[in-house]
C-alpha cells in the first residue's frame, strides 16, 4: 500500500467511523465552529481536571476532511494538557500551511495524515475546523 493510500484510509476511517462522535456529559467547555464557505459545522465538548483534558468529543456535520481532523484531534489531545493541546493545534496549523518540520509532524501522530491538504487550499479551512476551535476554546 502506498503512503497516499495509507493516508486516505487514515481519514475515510476516522470519517466513517469516529471514536469521539458523541455527545458527552456534563462537558466544562463547549463551543461550535462553522466553515461558512463550505457549510462544516461542528460543536466541540470538553471536559478538564486540572488543566488536563480528560474526555472530548464533537457532533455537527461537514465533509469527510473536516470531521476526520476533528476526531484525530480529539484522539491526540485527551490525556493531555491544554497548553500541550494548543501547542499540537499550533503545530498542525503550521503543518497545513507547509511550516511544521518533519519531527512536528511525527508529534501529530495519525493527524499528519492531513499535511497534503496543504496543497488543497480549498481544504485547509475543512482541515483546521477542529483546531481553530479547540485553540479558541482553550484561550479564553
Amino acid at each position: 500500500m502506498e503512503i497516499k493510500d495509507m493516508y486516505r484510509e487514515i481519514i475515510r476511517d476516522h470519517n466513517m467511523y469516529p471514536d469521539h462522535k458523541e455527545e458527552i456529559e456534563d462537558p466544562d467547555l463547549v463551543l461550535r465552529g462553522v466553515n461558512p464557505s463550505c457549510g462544516d459545522d461542528i460543536s466541540l465538548q470538553l471536559k478538564l481536571k486540572d488543566g488536563v483534558i480528560t474526555d472530548g468529543s464533537f457532533t455537527g456535520s461537514g465533509c469527510a476532511i473536516s470531521q476526520a481532523s476533528a476526531d484525530l484531534m480529539l484522539e491526540l489531545v485527551i490525556g493531555k494538557s491544554s497548553e500541550e493541546a494548543l501547542r499540537l493545534a499550533d503545530i498542525f496549523n503550521r503543518m497545513i500551511r507547509s511550516e511544521a518540520t518533519e519531527e512536528e509532524i511525527e508529534e501529530l501522530d495519525e493527524a499528519g495524515a492531513l499535511e497534503s491538504i496543504s496543497h488543497m487550499p480549498a481544504r485547509v479551512k475543512c482541515a483546521l475546523l477542529g483546531w481553530r476551535t479547540i485553540k479558541e476554546m482553550l484561550q479564553t
